[in-house]
């Protein structure tokens, strides 16, 4: 495959000039990673365009004292954090320009690193990227930091691969930009590396556009986290979507059952869709060029049986917390609340959601055999995996 290459442009632009700076980063499931120095501390940050701020960090690390507070705001909720003053931030070898930032601290537990798979301290937000073009290079996994002399503009998209697209005139240091649905439908999404989902909405932008009927009840609820805490939440099937001028033909989206904290903002465009193109962002400008690298831009659809489950220690075992109604296990007769015990044979001593996750998906139609504790009771059950989507036509 042949793309259109950034550095290749910036060999023909002439003149002396700073060449580029490349940081490397890692892939963890469903985010990038991203190691740095921040007030003298080397951490690892899962990098997130959807945070306007510059760093978020785990409060057992040290990076001084408290200077102030913060409300931060996600998909649903505000709420309030403790802020240090930046002094001093290095990823990889590029300095970053700290003037008027602050870090957040807050208690993060291991929640995020087992989110991802891989050791997390915390997050590294868009103010770190906005004051420079900033190419994200998921091919080979590393960001390309560009001189100002770097021409956006001379890139040419043939909305075939390659595509331009153009920030809207909305968002405090987002990356906001349009999605159109197949019924003529428009909504405001951000691109957003930090959601781990496909794309984020809310039920009452599917109402707004005519996606969703005001009465309509939608099927396999199921709780999603979101830095303010647990949320309603379903999966839709949208077909025929132009997503920042690609067409997508079919992609399954996570609907939050709550109004968005932001009358600006209709959710966000995530990992899912972001990782299969190398992404080029001119703030000032207000551009942003896709590239997509991959060939696609949807996975492949996985099957569930409806089971959410995790280790507690104080269960000293795997929790069930949740059982989406009319799923296969919630019409098998698991209860929230149940033990598990395994999954096709596998003990599952102390593993954690993600895990359990992975053990639990797989081919749309193939059967998975669990076996749980309720009230004490061993119970064995053959289930069926199901696309717990709903289909909004």
């Amino acid at each position: 495959m042949v793309l259109i290459s950034s550095l290749c442009l910036l060999a023909t632009l002439g003149g002396a000039q700073a060449g580029p700076v490349e940081v490397p980063f890692r892939l963890g499931e469903r985010a990038i990673i991203v190691d740095a120095n921040v007030n003298g501390a080397n951490v690892s940050l899962m990098f997130d365009t959807g945070f306007s701020g510059s760093i978020v960090l785990n409060d057992s690390i040290d990076i001084g004292k408290a200077t102030g507070e913060m409300n931060l705001r996600d998909f649903v909720g505000v709420f309030q954090a403790k802020t240090v003053k930046v002094k001093s931030i290095k990823l990889g070898s590029k300095v970053i320009d700290v003037t008027g930032m602050e870090a957040v601290q807050q208690p993060m537990g291991r929640g995020m690193s087992m989110g991802y798979n891989t050791h997390t301290d915390g997050i590294a937000g868009f103010e770190l990227i906005h004051r420079n073009i900033t190419r994200i290079d998921f091919q080979n996994k590393k960001f390309v930091f560009l001189p100002k002399s770097f021409d956006i503009d001379k890139l040419v998209p043939d909305n075939k691969r390659t595509f331009m697209c153009k920030l809207l005139p909305i968002g405090h240091n987002s990356l906001e930009m349009e999605v159109l649905t197949k019924n003529g439908g428009k909504m405001t999404l951000a691109l957003d590396t930090g959601n781990a989902f496909y794309a984020t909405t809310h039920k009452d932008v599917l109402e707004r556009i005519g996606l969703w009927k005001l009465d309509q009840k939608p099927q396999f609820m199921r709780q999603s986290g979101v830095a303010s805490g647990a949320v309603d939440s379903w999966s839709a099937r949208m077909k025929d979507c132009t997503i920042f001028g690609v067409p997508v033909s079919d992609s399954i989206w996570d609907i939050i059952d709550a109004p968005s904290s932001s009358a600006e903002g209709d959710g966000t465009i995530g990992y899912g869709f972001l990782k299969n193109f190398n992404i080029t962002i001119d703030y000032e400008k207000r551009r942003v060029f896709l590239e997509n690298w991959s060939g696609k831009v949807t996975d492949d659809f996985v099957g569930e049986v409806g089971l959410g489950a995790s280790y507690i220690a104080t269960a000293n075992g795997v929790y069930i917390y949740n059982v989406a109604p009319e799923s296969p296990a919630d019409l098998a007769g698991i209860k929230e609340g149940d033990m598990l015990l395994s999954i096709d044979g596998e003990d599952l001593s102390k593993q954690d959601f993600r895990k359990v996750e992975k053990l639990l998906e797989g081919p749309v139609g193939t059967k998975v055999k669990v076996v749980t504790s309720q009230k004490g009771a061993v119970k064995r059950y053959e289930l069926e995996r199901k696309l717990l989507v709903n289909d909004l036509g």
